[in-house]
């Protein structure tokens, strides 16, 4: 007959060098804290105040910023196509006027909602005239500029000197026979508060990303 032994003292003492196994290691079992209502609260919170932040930032960056833009049409090819998704920079005009070959954005004013994108051609002062060659003068001198792609064949309203008044400006589309601009009633010489801001960064395509300054 085998003897069975008594492991009831064993597991005792398993027991006890565990304690004090785990006592020497300074092992402490914290529990976790109850869930109450006014921690549940805070934690709501919290996240609402986070999600505020983020939309203030988002509304800060578009209205006084930038502001990110689609091209519609084929008016500023080649420099631009249809579908580029463009950053207008909306802050630079606050420190500094719109400077001449600079693409900018502004309101169509006969349509809500709906924006142009052109290249300034005139500034404030200046006296503005297209020949029938396609030649654009400004003040009595032919303009150096190879922004267009093909020689003017419609002179518009440009047929005869424009005078641009203190915050006017005179804007084309690089396409220049395909593009509603300056030079017909419905744009017209666009005031300078008007402009929503410049035209900085083509971010897509993405194999296209670069800066609009440096697109020829």
């Amino acid at each position: 007959m085998k003897d069975v032994e008594d492991l009831s003292d064993f597991d005792n003492k398993k027991t006890k060098d565990k304690k004090q196994t785990d006592s020497n290691k300074g092992v402490v079992i914290e529990e976790d804290e109850p869930i109450t209502k006014e921690s549940l609260g805070k934690e709501v919170l919290s996240v609402i105040i986070n999600v505020l932040i983020c939309f203030a930032v988002v509304f800060l960056i578009t209205h006084f910023i930038g502001q990110r833009t689609v091209v519609s049409g084929s008016s500023m090819e080649d420099t631009l196509s249809d579908g580029d998704n463009l950053i207008v920079d909306k802050i630079s005009y606050r420190f500094h006027d719109p400077e001449r070959f600079d693409v900018v954005v502004f309101p169509y004013q006969y349509e809500e909602d709906t924006y142009y994108i052109k290249r300034i051609i005139g500034l404030p002062g200046e006296v503005v005239r297209i020949d029938t060659d396609g030649v654009i003068y400004i003040n009595g001198e032919p303009l150096n500029e190879t922004y267009g792609t093909e020689v003017i064949l419609n002179s518009g309203l440009a047929t005869n000197e424009i005078l641009l008044g203190p915050d006017e400006y005179f804007v084309l589309g690089d396409n220049r026979n395909n593009s509603t601009d300056s030079r017909f009633e419905q744009v017209g010489n666009i005031e300078g508060d008007d402009i929503v801001g410049k035209a900085w960064v083509r971010v897509y395509p993405f194999g296209k990303f670069g800066l609009v300054d440096n697109i020829e």
